[in-house]
């Protein structure tokens, strides 16, 4: 299934969001300003006016280069990015009448902002800080150079004005940007239930290997007086040849049983050492297909790979053979259900990413394009594992595992990211 980066709510994304607002502020303030000077002529403190903005700008230039920067935000910092945002404002509404200005309810942006994303401690010191700032501002402030409430003209007073244009402000800001937060949230939600979804299968995947070892270590009893007794069961009835070549497939499968659970020791011991395989994608792939041809030599295996794909040099983990494995067995499963016995394996490198995709002629997937949950499978003879497997193993080595359907048929991509594969 394909992944998206998770978006979360918090100090990142709510200092993110601060960004964004901080640039349509410097946007404003400035059109704000130069109209009240230049088109009202009003005789309001242009240079100190155009200094504050100015300072924003060069705060929001320092935002910007911080949030590109690798460590990661703390909720204090997006306090003090808050506290420059108050500081500046309220620094605009001194010399624009203080308290009396109607854009003095921009400080309650903040405060809706910070709880959305902020621990209690820190919306308390947000509303702390507005409150400080409007009480300032109602002693103390540079009075506007004409009455807010009174408009000889006639129509709308200075006040009534303002007042229209900082709630539309408001509203917009807010809509949007709590919008964006509550987004923010959605995608937090959605991840943490894939997280415990994953969490899940994980649990259920232990369960399974340890069931498993304890199953190898009980069949290696039986299976080594199987062993024992089918020689001497063929040589009793040598002269029975069709019996004989019954008893001689048998010994056969039970030799694969042992090299089966001793490839699964070997894999146990690779898997703890953390010790990588160093193959070139040619050697991987043809592996992969030799022990799939024996396993299913009635599958008629395509293959797709490139020269400049093939020279990759990988640094191939134990699960990583697994996985392409049971790929192709599903795929097989799939087409033998509609008595084909086409499998085709197409290997590309795109970018830095290297994609195994494996195509069967079977009946597809369904609409949603979900993968089957750990136990559960499409196939009657399933066990529901293959695709859960796959899946873990993509997940463990940063890729992903996307399903999809074909024109005839399904097919599974797992996409590696050569930084984790490739060797260096």
């Amino acid at each position: 299934m394909t992944r998206r980066p998770a978006q979360r709510i918090g100090p990142f994304a709510l200092t993110r969001t601060l960004a964004w607002l901080r640039i349509c502020a410097i946007a404003g303030q400035s059109v704000a300003v130069l109209f009240c000077a230049w088109w009202l002529h009003l005789p309001i403190p242009l240079l100190p006016l155009l200094v504050g903005v100015g300072l924003l700008g060069v705060f929001a230039v320092f935002a910007a280069w911080r949030l590109r920067q690798p460590w990661p935000v703390r909720e204090w910092e997006t306090v003090g990015h808050i506290a420059a945002d108050i500081v500046v404002l309220g620094y605009l509404l001194y010399f624009t009448g203080g308290a009396s200005n109607p854009f003095i309810t921009l400080l309650l942006v903040p405060i809706a902002l910070s709880a959305a994303a902020l621990s209690a401690r820190a919306l308390l010191t947000v509303s702390a800080l507005a409150a400080v700032a409007y009480v300032i501002l109602l002693n103390w402030h540079v009075a506007l150079p004409m009455p807010m409430h009174e408009n000889p003209r006639g129509g709308l007073t200075m006040s009534e004005a303002g007042t229209g244009v900082n709630l539309l402000i408001s509203a917009l800001l807010l809509g949007f940007f709590i919008n964006r937060l509550s987004h923010a949230l959605r995608l937090q939600q959605t991840e943490v239930q894939r997280v415990r979804e994953r969490a899940l299968r994980d649990e259920g995947i232990l369960a399974i290997a340890t069931q498993s070892a304890g199953a190898a270590h009980e069949l290696n009893t039986p299976l080594s007086t199987m062993l024992t007794l089918l020689p001497e069961l063929r040589r009793d009835y040598a002269a029975d040849h069709l019996l004989s070549e019954d008893l001689l497939l048998l010994q056969d499968q039970v030799n694969r049983c042992r090299t089966i659970l001793r490839e699964m020791v070997a894999f146990g011991k690779a898997q703890l050492s953390q010790e990588s395989e160093r193959l070139t994608v040619t050697q991987f792939i043809h592996g992969c297909l030799e022990r799939f041809q024996l396993l299913r030599p009635e599958a008629d295996v395509s293959l797709v790979l490139d020269d400049n794909t093939a020279r990759t040099v990988l640094r191939t983990p134990p699960g990583l053979r697994h996985a392409l494995l049971n790929l192709l067995n599903n795929a097989a499963d799939a087409s033998a259900s509609r008595s084909s016995q086409m499998v085709a394996l197409i290997v590309v490198r795109e970018g830095s990413w290297l994609q195994l995709c494996v195509r069967d002629e079977g009946p597809g997937f369904a609409v949603t394009g979900e993968l089957a949950l750990l136990g559960e499978s499409q196939k009657q003879t399933g066990l529901g594992i293959g695709l859960a497997l796959a899946e873990a193993t993509a997940e463990r080595l940063n890729g992903e595992l996307i399903a999809g359907n074909t024109e005839h048929g399904a097919e599974m991509c797992l996409r590696l990211p050569l930084a984790v594969i490739a060797d260096r």
